[in-house]
């Protein structure tokens, strides 16, 4: 009988078709030859459910990820995010912040990356260009609720890509910044950010289906963008109010060709603080908690929104990332006709209790759950960000 290290290259090399990212490494890890072969990358990583990117390591500097697959922690060596605060996540690279605001979109596992022009001014009378200069030259870190710490959260709400840079190298990089949440979009080349004229509102999400980017309003109002001559947005969808309940935030994805509008719903949890001193009142901490979602289909051609009931074997993945759909029929731990979703808001009580709102909405019986472990995540250091690893 053979050993396995007397396997012709061409069957290796097929095994290595049907291995998810990580099991590449544990393949290369048994002989010589294995390794040889695995480092060919000759078929790209099987499909995989999206990983979160979650805090870095204060004593390694580790990024630390989580593997929805396979429910296991990766602390991951990667020195362009040292420091550094993810914003945004589009075709497996980061949009990554650091204490200066300085930007860098990054490929965390093939090390690519582009340094990004200073953010457009964070609002009326604070540009993020002015302050920084003002900074020390040796200054490494804030206070945690300072200036700086403060600002590279809440500069950038969401960042993506219209392309994966590695395929396509005159992409276009799409962000919400400031207080509204105003759009503005970069290219390579491109010396500065340019802002997109649009409504006096705060934007909800942004996304890029079938050529363009479309923006959506507080309102339900879908825009799309207009490059030609000075960008602005265009309404395609006129206002949809929200009569019965108004949702905590509202997300664009494309699904499956179709563009769907998604309405996530909170509620308020008070956290009772007792206190040693019999004398002092009792404290009641809020907590923001996701309690269900709506799905709605815009028809770009009518001008209307028409609500969905299920997404059959599909789930969704929203949060800061640009929104991710997987058919859960291809997976053994992903929950069919479900909507995976992280923290994605700065307030109170992610200061105190940390980004805890993670979980999965079950759209068959309007339940949420836990799919990772109960966590408090060090407050100002970021929500954890849906990511699809894209090693090669």
């Amino acid at each position: 009988m053979a050993a396995w290290s007397d396997l012709t290259n061409d069957v290796l090399e097929h095994i290595t078709s049907f291995l998810a990212f990580p099991d590449h490494y544990r393949f290369g890890a048994v002989c010589k030859n294995w390794r040889s072969v695995s480092k060919r990358r000759r078929y790209p990583p099987a499909p995989q459910l999206p990983w979160l990117v979650l805090e870095e390591e204060k004593e390694t500097r580790k990024r630390k990820f989580y593997s929805l697959s396979d429910a296991k922690h990766y602390f991951i060596e990667i020195p362009e995010l040292h420091g550094r605060y993810i914003c945004g996540s589009s075709h497996g690279w980061l949009f990554a912040i650091d204490i200066k605001i300085n930007g860098i979109l990054v490929n965390p596992f093939t090390r690519e990356s582009y340094e990004l022009p200073p953010f457009p001014a964070f609002s009326d009378d604070t540009d993020v260009t002015t302050l920084v200069d003002k900074l020390p030259s040796d200054y490494t870190e804030g206070p945690r609720n300072g200036t700086f710490e403060e600002m590279r959260i809440k500069i950038v709400f969401k960042a993506i890509l219209s392309h994966d840079p590695k395929e396509k190298s005159d992409f276009t990089a799409m962000i919400m910044f400031g207080c509204m949440r105003t759009p503005a979009f970069w290219r390579p080349g491109d010396l500065c950010w340019t802002v997109v004229d649009g409504p006096e509102c705060s934007m909800q999400d942004i996304v890029y289906f079938k050529g363009n980017f479309y923006v959506l309003s507080p309102s339900n109002v879908v825009y799309v963008m207009d490059f030609e001559s000075e960008p602005k947005l265009i309404e395609v969808i006129g206002p949809q109010l929200d009569i019965e309940r108004c949702p905590f935030e509202r997300y664009l994805i494309d699904f499956n060709g179709n563009l769907l509008l998604i309405k996530r719903f909170c509620e308020y949890e008070y956290d009772d603080d007792d206190d040693d001193d019999e004398e002092e009142e009792e404290e009641e901490e809020e907590l923001i908690v996701t309690v269900g979602f709506d799905v709605m289909e815009p028809n770009l051609e009518e001008n209307i929104l028409f609500e969905r009931s299920n997404i059959g074997d599909f789930a969704l993945f929203l949060g800061r990332n640009c929104s991710i759909y997987v058919n859960s029929s291809h997976f053994l731990k992903c929950k069919r006709n479900g909507i995976y979703f992280t923290h994605t808001t700065y307030s109170f009580s992610a200061e105190k209790f940390g980004c805890h709102d993670l979980g999965v909405f079950d759209m068959t019986n309007m339940t949420v759950s836990k799919f990772y472990p109960v966590e408090v995540f060090p407050p100002l250091v970021g929500s954890p960000v849906w990511f699809t690893p894209n090693p090669w």
